[in-house]
């Protein structure tokens, strides 16, 4: 078995060479997504370790944008894996609270705790409608990358990423709300 840490026999790999340089990224965004959380059992450093262990690379991929969007999709696939997993142990029990306010997805706050498991059934219809939306989720809620650097990674206009963020943002309230389509 290898180990998890990009050296010298492994940098040669995109997935390692990214890896490294955005390690502290990485930590940082799972200190944001695990912030507070009471009721989680996965630390930061273990949040990114999984991350690492889940990321898979494609060959074509050579920019930090491209590895970011990556990560964010890795990041989410880690916490719903681990939260079904803490579901499965304990009926009722780690249930993962976050919050959405009128700006984006964020951390908890005082307010409407929602969790991740209700978050992720949202995504999953969202991606339905439209999988780019899911993409631009992805990219800000977990990975956070700014609206300029998903445009770029997307192709398209920073007031298209504005739009589209705005719609999805939307439709994941209206859902989490309980309202009807």
């Amino acid at each position: 078995m290898r180990c998890a840490q990009a050296g010298p026999d492994t940098g040669d790999l995109p997935q390692n060479r990214f890896f490294a340089e955005v390690y502290g990224e990485l930590s940082t965004m799972a200190r944001r997504l695990l912030g507070g959380r009471q009721r989680i059992t996965i630390d930061t450093v273990a949040l990114v370790h999984e991350l690492y262990l889940k990321l898979k690379i494609p060959q074509g991929v050579h920019d930090r944008s491209a590895f970011m969007a990556l990560a964010g999709k890795a990041m989410r696939h880690v916490l719903i894996d681990h939260v079904r997993q803490r579901e499965a142990a304990k009926r009722g029990g780690g249930w993962v609270a976050v919050t959405l306010e009128s700006r984006d997805l964020v951390a908890p706050e005082p307010g409407n705790p929602l969790d991740l498991i209700s978050i992720e059934r949202c995504i999953q219809l969202l991606e339905t409608l439209d999988p780019a939306y899911v993409t631009l989720v992805e990219c800000r809620f977990y990975a956070g990358m700014e609206n300029e650097e998903i445009a770029q990674l997307l192709g398209v206009s920073v007031r298209t990423v504005q739009r589209d963020w705005r719609r999805a943002r939307a439709f994941l309230q209206m859902h989490l709300n309980g309202e009807p389509e």
